[in-house]
C-alpha cells in the first residue's frame, strides 16, 4: 500500500473532512502506539508501512534521547494521548486510531494485530484493534 492510498483510507474510514486531518490521526495514533510497544516491535512495523508513515513510528522508538517504549497506559490515557497529539476530541480520537490501526493491518504482512494484541492490555487492544465499525465501547 503507497501513502496516499493509505491516507485516503484513513480519512475515508475515520469520516475526517481532509488528507491532513487523516495525516494527523495517523501520526498521533502511531506515534501514540510506538510510546507503549517495544522499540523493535515498532521498528519492524515500521518497515513494513509506506516510508512516510513508518517514520511516525520510528521518530519515537528510535529517539536519541531516552526512548519512552512499551511504557505502560491504560486505555483512557492511550486514548486521550492520541486526542491531544491529534487536536481531536475524545471519541473522534478513539474512531480515528481504530480506523489508523484497521488499515495499519490491511497494510502489512503477518499477524499484525496478533502481534501489537500481545503487546497491549487486553482492554485497549478490544477497543484499539476493533476496526472502523468494530462493536467494542468508544473509550
Amino acid at each position: 500500500m503507497q501513502h496516499d492510498e493509505f491516507i485516503g483510507q484513513v480519512q475515508a474510514r475515520a469520516h475526517l473532512d481532509s488528507r491532513g486531518a487523516a495525516e494527523g490521526a495517523t501520526r498521533a495514533t502511531l506515534e501514540t502506539l510506538a510510546e507503549r510497544i517495544q522499540a523493535t516491535q515498532a521498528e519492524n512495523l515500521a518497515d513494513q508501512l509506506p516510508t512516510e508513515i513508518g517514520e511516525n513510528l520510528r521518530r519515537v522508538a528510535l529517539a536519541p534521547d531516552e526512548p519512552v517504549t512499551g511504557a505502560r497506559m491504560s486505555r483512557q490515557e492511550f486514548f486521550d494521548r492520541v486526542a491531544q497529539r491529534g487536536g481531536l476530541d475524545g471519541p473522534q480520537a478513539v474512531h480515528a486510531a481504530r480506523c489508523v490501526m484497521e488499515v495499519v493491518d490491511e497494510a502489512t504482512t503477518g499477524d499484525f494485530a496478533g502481534k501489537v494484541r500481545s503487546s497491549l492490555d487486553e482492554e485497549l487492544a478490544e477497543v484499539l484493534l476493533s476496526g472502523s465499525t468494530g462493536k467494542a465501547g468508544r473509550g
